[in-house]
């Protein structure tokens, strides 16, 4: 018997009313928020998007890493419209609630950091990664900041300095935070270099690490040098924070990437999954670190939202009952050994990497970063049915953060579309 298609296209893509809804947008909102896929969605469920003009999508692009659980996922969405119906704002410091004590308690059990840890919870990842450094801060007496080459932290000004690529995220914007230093990813020696050419060991309050680098197209930090930053790090009484906004929940077959490195970080950002996109990030980390500011030293009115905080215990619970983490292993030996067919056909397809489900290619033609070739098969992708997003500091790689909860079925369907993309591009 066949199989169902879950693509389903019923119009061109786009369609008449995603373009007459994207024309009203051009009057109204604001130029530089612009339109990377040309849908409008109507509605979404698992690994499934549908738009307002009835065709259904397989999703890769899973809003950028944050749908590990799946659109609309049942438990999420229980929660969420539980919550909302008893209460849906306080702000914590002022009327606190139970469900960000009980989330609090479920991630420090679970983070890969030993002894007392804490947590404390914030709206997007760049309030993280801005707070993991004021704890930081607090906690050495100390102003600087390492970041790496090709890292990507946020759009916030702390954040954003410490994000290394300039153009869209950079350019025209500063002047940007002082005491952040930039080195070489996966250059141990490049790190302590820096501390006699650039800022002195005893100078720096952290160190801020991707396991995996989002932006850079899924570079994967060597675990010696994850172990010799951690090494470095206590020798001169620095604190490591393991950004794990993108890389969170499952996306690399263990909830944390960290966990593959064995190496323990002082603190971690969380965001992206940690709610299912409802706007939610946290920091978790060792007490002595997380109890250094003084009294209300982090906050903020928004931080903690009770409807944002029950959506992230249900995600745990996704996470433990559908065991998640083995099916984002069982998702990248999939994916991996498609792309490497990919890699044996076609010569532009430079490069597969990447984690668990966090898997990119890497595209080139003589040699030279081809970002106009993952531009025309992310196109392609689409016109066939799938949500591909781009990455690299030169836009040449095409990564995937498909929902964990995809069905064999939707991802094999969205892989041959991929595949066809490639085709109808590379020949």
């Amino acid at each position: 018997m066949a199989t169902t298609r879950s693509i389903q296209l019923r119009t061109e893509v786009p369609g008449p009313k995603t373009r007459a809804i994207l024309e009203r947008k051009e009057r109204v909102v604001a130029e530089p928020l612009s339109i990377y896929l040309p849908l409008v969605i109507a509605e979404a469920s698992g690994a499934l998007v549908t738009d307002v003009d009835g065709n259904t999508f397989v999703d890769f692009a899973g809003g950028v890493g944050c749908m590990n659980v799946g659109h609309s996922n049942p438990r999420v969405v229980e929660a969420a419209q539980e919550q909302l119906a008893r209460f849906t704002h306080t702000d914590f410091t002022i009327v606190p609630y139970e469900n960000y004590v009980r989330l609090a308690e479920r991630l420090v059990e679970l983070a890969p950091i030993s002894g007392e840890v804490r947590a404390a919870f914030f709206n997007s990842g760049a309030e993280a990664v801005e707070n993991a450094i004021k704890f930081a801060r607090s906690y050495t007496k100390r102003p600087a900041v390492i970041a790496f080459e090709g890292g990507f932290h946020g759009r916030t000004l702390l954040a954003l300095s410490l994000t290394s690529k300039t153009h869209p995220y950079k350019a025209g914007l500063g002047p940007f935070a002082p005491e952040v230093y930039r080195v070489e990813f996966n250059d141990l020696a490049d790190v302590e270099r820096a501390f006699v050419t650039r800022v002195a060991a005893e100078e720096v309050a952290a160190i801020v690490l991707e396991p995996v680098q989002g932006e850079s197209g899924f570079r994967v930090a060597e675990p010696e040098f994850v172990r010799g930053l951690r090494r470095l790090c206590d020798e001169h009484g620095i604190v490591l924070v393991a950004d794990e906004v993108q890389t969170g929940f499952c996306r690399t077959g263990r909830l944390f990437a960290m966990e593959h490195f064995d190496v323990e970080p002082d603190l971690m950002t969380v965001a992206k999954s940690i709610a299912a996109g409802i706007p939610l990030s946290g920091v978790l980390g060792r007490a002595e670190i997380m109890d250094a500011p003084g009294d209300s030293a982090v906050g903020g009115t928004y931080v903690g939202n009770p409807v944002a905080i029950a959506a992230a215990n249900a995600v745990l619970d996704t996470i433990e009952e559908d065991r998640l983490a083995e099916r984002s292993e069982s998702i990248c030996e999939t994916i991996r050994a498609r792309m490497e067919s990919w890699q044996e056909r076609w010569d532009a397809v430079a490069d597969v990497r990447g984690l668990g489900a966090m898997l990119a290619i890497e595209l080139r033609r003589g040699g030279e970063p081809d970002a106009d070739t993952a531009t025309n098969v992310a196109e392609a992708a689409l016109e066939r049915g799938l949500l591909l997003l781009k990455a690299g500091l030169q836009s040449n790689c095409i990564r995937v953060l498909v929902p964990l909860v995809i069905t064999d079925e939707q991802l094999d369907e969205g892989l041959a579309a991929w595949e066809d993309a490639l085709e109808a591009v590379l020949g």
